[in-house]
């Protein structure tokens, strides 16, 4: 316990104790001068109870006083409270083939839905960052406790483009870190520091341009040869390292569709496989929306890690709602047991 004003817990203290030592003098000097008159005997016959009574009722309310002091000192207690705070960064794919009609009205359209809902559904203590990636990844809002400007950008994504998850990755670490984060040579794992408190939510429906195949949180290659292009793995392993989950919702149908692209039929479906591993590497968790009903349960299925802070709890009521029981029932006894108010 600490107290925000330790000289008024000092000062009600000693007002305490020289007011019990007080009481404790008359009472013996009462008791000493009653002795003298030879009445101490019938007082303890005819008024021991009363005397009693005024005697519980003068230490209650030496009691009352010093839980008094105690209040006006501040009281507090340090209490650990878990809530959910830090960083998530909303990662949209707006590549052609989201432009799918197997969720209706389409994967970006359904997306969107969905990652509007969750972004609703966070406490104003979670910062929240857009971007939306195709074969690279554009910043759409910085992370931030306005909600609206997060909720604002995902309304105004369109698709277009092919699809790189692994650029995508980099592009939300680099909103998490505030810096640029790229790979190393040969597709190392830059060391980026450790973000526990950061969470990337993945809207996609696996469609993967980049290069390389996760297994067990590892890359399985080296760099990719197309430019602009990172390698999903190697990125993963970034966050991973970086202590970054990465929840993956998966917008598709296994079995698929078409979509026309600059004239050409082509077929797009979810590749589960892909975005599985990529949670699984970080830490994460994958949820399937493959459907009207799925997609509305995405707000409350992707849980963020809580961060337990440890806050003051003020004491001070408390102590004087004890301090006026005392009183008053200090006051109650002198009444009753003597018919005097002091």
């Amino acid at each position: 316990m600490t107290f925000g004003h330790p000289a008024l817990l000092a000062v009600g203290l000693l007002v305490a104790a020289a007011l019990a030592w007080a009481a404790v003098v008359v009472m013996r000097r009462r008791a000493a001068a009653l002795a003298a008159a030879g009445v101490a005997a019938a007082g303890a016959g005819r008024g021991g109870r009363g005397g009693r009574g005024m005697t519980a009722g003068i230490w209650l309310t030496i009691a009352g006083i010093a839980a008094l002091g105690v209040a006006g000192a501040g009281p507090s207690v340090t209490v650990p409270v878990s809530h959910a705070n830090g960083t998530v960064i909303i990662a949209m794919d707006v590549s052609g083939s989201m432009s799918a009609t197997d969720v209706p009205p389409s994967r970006l359209s359904a997306a969107k839905t969905a990652a509007q809902a969750f972004i609703s559904a966070q406490p104003d203590s979670v910062a929240i960052g857009v971007i939306a990636f195709e074969q690279g990844g554009l910043e759409a809002a910085v992370p931030s406790t306005d909600h609206a400007t997060a909720l604002g950008a995902v309304r105004r994504l369109s698709t277009g483009g092919g699809t790189s998850l692994g650029s995508a990755i980099l592009a939300a670490l680099s909103a998490i870190t505030q810096r640029t984060v790229t790979l190393g040579p040969n597709g190392s794992a830059p060391d980026i520091g450790f973000w526990p408190s950061a969470t990337i939510v993945m809207f996609s429906d696996g469609q993967d341009g980049g290069a390389g195949t996760l297994s067990s949180g590892t890359s399985a290659g080296a760099g990719n040869s197309v430019p602009g292009i990172a390698d999903t793995a190697a990125a993963a392993a970034v966050a991973e390292q970086a202590g970054v989950h990465i929840d993956t919702v998966g917008v598709g149908t296994a079995a698929g569709t078409t979509v026309d692209a600059d004239g050409y039929h082509l077929y797009t479906a979810l590749d589960e496989a892909t975005l599985k591993s990529i949670s699984q590497a970080t830490g994460g968790a994958y949820h399937p929306a493959s459907n009207v009903s799925e997609l509305d349960g995405i707000a409350s299925s992707i849980n963020l890690r809580l961060t337990v802070t440890h806050q003051p709890l003020p004491l001070a009521g408390a102590v004087i709602a004890l301090a006026l029981l005392l009183l008053a029932a200090g006051a109650v006894f002198t009444v009753t047991r003597t018919g005097r108010v002091i």
